[in-house]
């Protein structure tokens, strides 16, 4: 399972012209899911993102997690997390998850992330097109893989 973590003063996705979710100082989380994933991957990786400290203290140094700062969480799947670029400039995508196997492990994710943040989050919708805006503070963007946890 992949991860890209932004600290963002607002994000939102937007469905068919109307806004599913909108969340405003926080961090939006793209998530990609592949067959080899469990749970221990998604309990792994978010207590990860909620107590990662990327929010500044009062001394302007990042020393402050989502969770001390009453930030919100924005998850939105996102498949091509997941591409292979080795070989050619065409990405491949066979790592990624069907939705058979990847809709219930995003929800499980979703459901872990709100449970530990300890309120709701914003979602998108698995597979629809989704338009994400978002405003990057700092720009502060981190890639975790729970494949490879360094």
């Amino acid at each position: 399972m992949r991860v890209l973590i932004q600290r963002v003063t607002n994000a939102s996705v937007t469905i068919d012209g109307k806004v599913k979710s909108k969340i405003e100082n926080g961090l939006l989380v793209f998530v990609g899911i592949e067959d080899r994933d469990t749970n221990e991957d998604i309990d792994w990786l978010v207590g990860k993102i909620v107590n990662i400290r990327i929010f500044n203290d009062e001394n302007g140094v990042m020393n402050k997690s989502v969770i001390e700062t009453g930030g919100d969480i924005l998850v939105v799947s996102q498949f091509t997390l997941q591409a292979l670029t080795k070989k050619g400039n065409r990405p491949s995508y066979i790592r990624a998850s069907k939705a058979d196997f990847a809709i219930p492990m995003y929800e499980r994710f979703c459901n872990k992330t709100e449970e530990l943040l300890g309120k709701e989050i914003g979602t998108g919708v698995f597979g629809a097109d989704m338009k994400v805006e978002l405003l990057n503070d700092g720009p502060t963007t981190i890639w975790i893989d729970s494949q490879n946890r360094e």
